[in-house]
């Protein structure tokens, strides 16, 4: 035989006994196993290498005086975010994981001397010998200092262990490293934390972060930062993956989308690419999780990849490329507020008598709907098919008397023509008493990333757009569940490098279940 192929397809001697050729037999479908993982990660290290050098050509050979300074400012950032991102990610491929171990980083900058020192002292569990059971004497100490930070207020943590030997055994003996999302780094997960809620939540370019360590008396270099970001994406990936797992798990979810600007290096300028949110239904007994998805553009071919092989309700606005989605078995639901939204425009434009009518019935329906807002779905089903029902029939009837009086083309005519054609999912909502009645859920969640484009303008690569997403889907979710951002990415960011991924459920931004409330399909 002259590979390990050959090997493992080649069936066991007839003549050996069934114990010994069960035994060849497993041990060659462990070799297969094996082939198959090596050339999936030969691939992926392909690939990231591929990209590492794209990403490199384009760092390093883009003619700065084509952007703007602000341009070139984030540009930049952004190329330090992706560049440690894809590093970390070829590591994670080419090394198997290791114990932790302290680096000794040339040229850093000495840490302050001036901001205060918590010290933390990590003795052994034991203060006698492990082989022969002699005291143990303290001979030195290993001292390591990581950089955190409070609101408005920056200290260092100095991490104290202290060195034992036994002089009979002639061992040494000392703490372990604690294991940390960035091996030897200089910051302590409560300033890894700040970053990133500075950059995604408060939506601060890294130069203004930099700028606020500095006044501070903190010089964090901006590509230092821009590093910790790429970083620290690349760990957080698996939570928000399991997010996206849970959330297709409902039966019912609301999805929108909003364009940003994303830089196109090579033309100076910038080109059109879109936040996608994925947002859990209130009205189920689920966890609220958000999740946004970046994409280059707004093909609906984007919401069948990520919704998968999910076959639920989908509650959307009139965009059409949810359609083929509707074609392939989920199920439409329409949102009223957006019909709404077409009348209200019209009664503020001037007053209009029949738009204030169609407000004044469509406002009865969220009546109904604040009147079941505490009860359960039962309770919730029981008032729509009495009280919801019999409205919107008479609304229906209302709209086609309103239409057949209106010229085409009217502004009346077109809000009225809106809500007609999406009817049949527009009234989805009143067959069962957990699906909602409009999607302000979802356009609530993607609000912030409106608002928040209005500082940082645009995405400085696709790469940057699909990391922000990821890292504001968390924020979000944190919020959702009345969790303190901040606090609950900083204990994440403490837990997750020795966190077993059995158990990453316990580290998403979830409220609590209740017993009965238990997520489903949790990976074993």
């Amino acid at each position: 035989m002259n590979s390990t192929a050959e090997l493992a397809h080649q069936p066991p001697d007839p003549a050996l006994p069934d114990q010994v050729r069960a035994q060849i037999s497993a041990l060659q479908l462990q070799l297969v196993e094996r082939d198959a993982e090596l050339k999936r990660r030969e691939l992926k290290i392909q690939k990231l290498t591929l990209e590492l050098a794209h990403h490199k050509r384009i760092r390093f050979g883009f003619t700065s005086e084509a952007l703007t300074s602000e341009q070139r400012d984030l540009f930049i950032d952004t190329s330090g975010e992706d560049g440690a991102a894809i590093v970390a990610e070829l590591e994670q491929q080419q090394k198997p994981a290791v114990a932790p171990r302290q680096h000794k980083r040339p040229g850093r900058n000495p840490l302050p001397p001036e901001l205060p020192r918590i010290e933390h002292r990590h003795e052994p569990e034991s203060c006698t010998c492990g082989e022969c059971g002699h005291d143990l004497v303290k001979i030195g100490e290993d001292i390591s200092e990581q950089l955190d930070v409070e609101p408005a207020r920056f200290f260092v943590h100095r991490h104290i262990r202290p060195q034992y030997t036994c002089r009979t055994c002639e061992t040494i003996i000392a703490a372990p490293v604690s294991a940390s999302i960035i091996d030897g780094g200089l910051a302590a997960p409560g300033l890894h934390a700040w970053v990133l809620i500075q950059k995604y939540l408060d939506h601060l370019p890294l130069y203004r972060i930099e700028k606020i360590s500095d006044r501070h008396g903190v010089r964090i270099a901006r590509s230092t930062l821009a590093q910790w970001v790429g970083q620290l994406g690349v760990s957080l990936q698996p939570l928000v993956d399991r997010l996206a797992e849970l959330l297709r798990q409902c039966e019912v979810l609301h999805a929108d989308e909003t364009p940003v600007q994303q830089l196109d290096p090579g033309k100076g300028k910038t080109k059109r690419a879109y936040m996608w949110a994925y947002r859990s239904n209130d009205l189920e007994d689920a966890p609220r999780i958000v999740v946004f998805d970046y994409q280059t553009s707004r093909s609906g071919e984007h919401a069948r990849n990520f919704l998968q092989d999910w076959r639920g309700h989908l509650m959307v606005d009139d965009f059409g490329g949810y359609k083929a989605s509707f074609r392939e078995g989920v199920t439409e639901l329409a949102c009223l507020a957006h019909c709404r939204r077409k009348f209200f425009d019209l009664h503020a434009a001037g007053g209009h008598p029949v738009a204030e009518e169609a407000l004044l019935r469509i406002g009865q329906l969220y009546a109904i709907e604040a009147q079941a807002r505490d009860g359960d779905m039962a309770a919730r089903l029981a008032l729509r098919q009495q009280e919801a029902v019999p409205r919107l029939k008479a609304l229906h009837d209302w709209l086609i008397t309103q239409r057949l009086k209106t010229a085409k083309g009217t502004g009346l005519a077109n809000a009225i023509d809106h809500i007609l054609k999406r009817w049949p999912a527009l009234i989805r909502y009143v067959e069962s008493g957990h699906l909602p009645i409009d999607n302000n859920v979802a356009e609530n969640a993607i609000r912030p990333i409106t608002l928040g484009r209005k500082n940082w303008l645009f995405t400085g690569s696709e790469r940057a757009g699909c990391r922000a997403a990821a890292i504001q889907g968390l924020l979000a979710t944190a919020k959702l569940n009345g969790l303190e951002p901040y606090a609950w990415l900083k204990d994440t960011l403490e837990k997750l490098p020795a966190w077993p991924y059995s158990r990453i459920d316990e580290l998403l931004p979830l409220r609590p279940q209740p017993a009965e409330i238990s997520i489903r399909n949790v990976a074993p």
